[in-house]
Protein backbone atom coordinates (compact mmCIF):
# COMPACT_ATOMS: atom_id res chain seq x y z
CA UNK A 1 0.00 0.00 0.00
CA UNK A 2 1.70 3.23 -1.17
CA UNK A 3 -0.50 5.77 0.59
CA UNK A 4 1.15 8.91 1.90
CA UNK A 5 -1.20 9.16 4.88
CA UNK A 6 0.67 7.81 7.92
CA UNK A 7 -2.54 6.86 9.75
CA UNK A 8 -3.69 4.78 6.79
CA UNK A 9 -0.27 3.13 6.61
CA UNK A 10 -0.44 2.27 10.33
CA UNK A 11 -3.97 0.93 9.86
CA UNK A 12 -2.75 -1.25 7.01
CA UNK A 13 -0.12 -2.64 9.39
CA UNK A 14 -2.83 -3.38 11.97
CA UNK A 15 -4.69 -5.50 9.42
CA UNK A 16 -1.53 -7.36 8.38
CA UNK A 17 -0.33 -7.99 11.94
CA UNK A 18 -3.67 -8.79 13.58
CA UNK A 19 -5.84 -10.22 10.80
CA UNK A 20 -3.13 -11.44 8.40
CA UNK A 21 -4.83 -9.52 5.60
CA UNK A 22 -3.31 -6.91 3.33
CA UNK A 23 -6.00 -4.40 2.40
CA UNK A 24 -5.59 -3.62 -1.35
CA UNK A 25 -6.39 0.11 -1.18
CA UNK A 26 -7.39 2.74 1.35
CA UNK A 27 -10.86 2.80 -0.24
CA UNK A 28 -11.52 -0.96 -0.27
CA UNK A 29 -14.90 -1.70 1.35
CA UNK A 30 -13.87 -3.84 4.31
CA UNK A 31 -17.39 -5.12 4.96
CA UNK A 32 -18.45 -5.60 1.33
CA UNK A 33 -15.35 -7.64 0.56
CA UNK A 34 -15.63 -9.70 3.74
CA UNK A 35 -12.24 -8.51 5.00
CA UNK A 36 -13.81 -7.31 8.27
CA UNK A 37 -16.42 -9.32 10.17
CA UNK A 38 -18.10 -8.68 13.52
CA UNK A 39 -15.42 -10.44 15.59
CA UNK A 40 -12.63 -8.63 13.81
CA UNK A 41 -14.50 -5.37 14.34
CA UNK A 42 -14.15 -5.79 18.11
CA UNK A 43 -10.43 -6.55 17.73
CA UNK A 44 -10.04 -3.54 15.43
CA UNK A 45 -11.58 -1.23 18.05
CA UNK A 46 -9.17 -2.64 20.64
CA UNK A 47 -6.21 -2.08 18.32
CA UNK A 48 -7.33 1.49 17.55
CA UNK A 49 -7.31 2.21 21.26
CA UNK A 50 -3.92 0.55 21.83
CA UNK A 51 -2.10 1.97 18.84
CA UNK A 52 -3.70 5.38 18.44
CA UNK A 53 -5.08 6.10 21.91
CA UNK A 54 -8.50 6.44 20.27
CA UNK A 55 -11.17 5.18 22.62
CA UNK A 56 -14.21 4.67 20.42
CA UNK A 57 -17.35 3.39 22.10
CA UNK A 58 -19.90 1.30 20.25
CA UNK A 59 -22.53 3.97 20.90
CA UNK A 60 -20.43 6.54 19.03
CA UNK A 61 -19.79 4.41 15.96
CA UNK A 62 -21.44 4.65 12.61
CA UNK A 63 -20.42 1.50 10.74
CA UNK A 64 -19.78 3.62 7.66
CA UNK A 65 -16.89 5.20 9.63
CA UNK A 66 -15.26 1.76 9.66
CA UNK A 67 -16.00 0.76 6.06
CA UNK A 68 -12.58 1.68 4.58
CA UNK A 69 -9.09 2.43 5.86
CA UNK A 70 -9.53 6.03 4.69
CA UNK A 71 -12.71 6.41 6.76
CA UNK A 72 -11.15 4.74 9.79
CA UNK A 73 -8.20 7.15 9.48
CA UNK A 74 -10.60 10.12 9.51
CA UNK A 75 -12.36 8.64 12.57
CA UNK A 76 -9.03 8.19 14.37
CA UNK A 77 -8.02 11.77 13.52
CA UNK A 78 -11.38 13.14 14.73
CA UNK A 79 -11.22 11.12 17.92
CA UNK A 80 -7.66 12.27 18.61
CA UNK A 81 -8.67 15.92 18.14
CA UNK A 82 -11.70 15.57 20.41
CA UNK A 83 -9.88 13.70 23.20
CA UNK A 84 -8.58 15.84 26.04
CA UNK A 85 -4.81 15.85 26.23
CA UNK A 86 -3.23 14.53 29.39
CA UNK A 87 -0.75 17.04 30.77
CA UNK A 88 2.76 15.61 30.90
CA UNK A 89 5.73 17.56 32.14
CA UNK A 90 8.35 18.25 29.48
CA UNK A 91 11.23 15.78 29.54
CA UNK A 92 13.54 18.59 30.73
CA UNK A 93 11.43 18.90 33.91
CA UNK A 94 11.66 15.16 34.47
CA UNK A 95 15.46 15.28 34.12
CA UNK A 96 15.64 18.30 36.46
CA UNK A 97 13.56 16.50 39.06
CA UNK A 98 15.93 13.57 38.93
CA UNK A 99 18.97 15.86 39.22
CA UNK A 100 17.47 17.56 42.26
CA UNK A 101 16.96 14.32 44.18
CA UNK A 102 18.95 13.93 47.37
CA UNK A 103 22.25 12.20 46.57
CA UNK A 104 24.67 10.29 48.75
CA UNK A 105 28.46 10.77 48.45
CA UNK A 106 28.78 8.17 45.68
CA UNK A 107 26.52 10.27 43.43
CA UNK A 108 23.65 7.78 43.38
CA UNK A 109 20.21 8.67 44.75
CA UNK A 110 20.07 8.30 48.51
CA UNK A 111 17.68 5.80 50.02
CA UNK A 112 15.36 7.32 52.55
CA UNK A 113 13.25 5.44 55.06
CA UNK A 114 9.91 6.67 56.27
Amino acid sequence: MNDANPIIERLGAVFVENFHIEVPTADTDLFGTGILDSLQLVELLLQLERRFGSRITIENIDLDDLRTLARIARLVARTAQAAPRTARPPSSEIRQGTANQERNPSGTPAMTTG
